[in-house]
């Protein structure tokens, strides 16, 4: 078994608090599927192999959690609730992000603005003194977001040193079909702004962590956009590179696999977790069934165990290729949501020789369990 530990959160009706939870699970080890796990599996039932370890009352219902990557121990959490850091002027629920090389936060809301906070700054001065505010946008023409601010992503950089002088660029999308992408350092005016980067709301966004040219979108109409840096312009143009249309409803969620760099996934409405390769859009195999599929460019696997739209996943830092998502089932069951780690095969996103050669040791006892 493989150790996880991960932080979720309820959401109640108000009659009861909104917690935090923190949690451990034990995960299988690739390529291990014992029996009886197997055949004791029961969906509705609540997984023997996760342990709450610690429940945190919250303020006000929980939108989104991350984590701050120098100190596992802070989180910052974006609520409803008002009792949080004052610097919006309206509700800041969903948009969060967390620098992975400086203890900073970022957060959007429907005031259209972008924050920029210091960690270090909150612990030594109170909120209410606005010594917490790094940057904030301005409502200026020509300015930041016409709209509610859906997500946020600071630079991850592709080495360390990069990271280190980027650690207040970052981009933001909104309801208003921008991506935009800023620079703290220079001042509140947009570096970059890219007017209709798709035809309906912008709900996600994610930076390459290794290729810091790379942007991914993904939409209320149904798509995920990816966008080169370098072929954006300050006069609002801006075309992505590739279109990937594998979804029936909005893509709520994108992320690049932290460990394969032509990787990501996205999450929908449609209750799907699609795995996309950049790398194989335009690619054949050998295969007349590959040649035949009519599978979107780029699409190699597809997640279909919730039963309502996923909110949100995340890839597995120290397990390639393990993923949890979480699922709002209010539309389906009534209440509750489900969250799922689950990993896929690796005779999927190994190389087709790899896999033709390994499954050519086997073919005797393949063949012989067939017959």
């Amino acid at each position: 078994m493989l150790p996880f530990n991960f932080v979720c959160s309820s959401q109640t009706d108000g009659s009861v608090p909104n917690t935090l939870v923190i949690a451990n699970c034990e995960v299988v080890k690739p390529r291990v599927a014992a029996a009886e796990h197997i055949c004791q599996f029961n969906e509705e039932a609540r997984s023997p192999f996760v342990k709450k370890f610690k429940t945190i009352l919250h303020p006000g219902e929980v939108n989104r959690i991350r984590e701050l990557p120098q100190d596992s121990k802070i989180v910052a959490t974006h609520t409803d609730s008002p009792e949080v850091l004052t610097g919006h002027k309206d509700n800041a629920e969903f948009a969060l992000a967390m620098c992975p090389t400086e203890p900073f936060v970022l957060s959007g809301g429907k005031d259209k603005c972008v924050v920029l906070w210091s960690i270090h700054d909150h612990i030594t001065t109170s909120a209410a003194e606005g010594g917490s505010i790094v940057k904030q946008g301005s409502n200026k023409a020509g300015g930041n977001h016409e709209k509610p601010i859906e997500a946020l992503l600071l630079d991850l950089g592709a080495s360390m040193r990069v990271m280190e002088t980027r650690a207040q660029e970052f981009c933001s999308v909104g309801d208003d079909s921008c991506l935009i992408l800023w620079d703290a350092r220079v001042g509140s005016t947009p570096a970059v702004k890219v007017e209709k980067a798709h035809y309906g709301d912008l709900h996600s966004v994610d930076w390459s962590p290794h290729d810091i040219n790379f942007i991914l979108t993904g939409s209320a109409d149904n798509t995920v956009h990816m966008f080169d840096r370098r072929k954006l312009n300050g006069g609002g143009v801006g075309s992505p590179v590739y279109k990937f249309e594998g979804h029936d409803a909005a893509v709520l969620c994108v992320q690049w696999n932290p460990h394969k760099s032509s990787v990501f996934g996205s999450a929908a409405e449609d209750g799907i977790i699609n795995i996309w390769d950049h790398e194989k859009v335009g690619k054949t195999s050998g295969s007349a069934d590959w040649k035949a599929s009519n599978d979107p460019p780029g699409l190699f696997f597809q997640h279909a165990g919730h039963r309502d739209k996923v909110v949100d996943f995340n890839w597995s830092a120290s397990d390639p290729w393990t993923i949890v998502s979480v699922s709002d089932d209010c539309g389906s069951t009534g209440g509750g949501g489900t969250l799922q780690i689950w990993r896929m095969i690796d005779l999927i996103y190994r190389s087709e020789e790899e896999v033709l050669g390994e499954l050519d040791k086997f073919k005797s006892q393949i063949l012989g369990s067939t017959n």
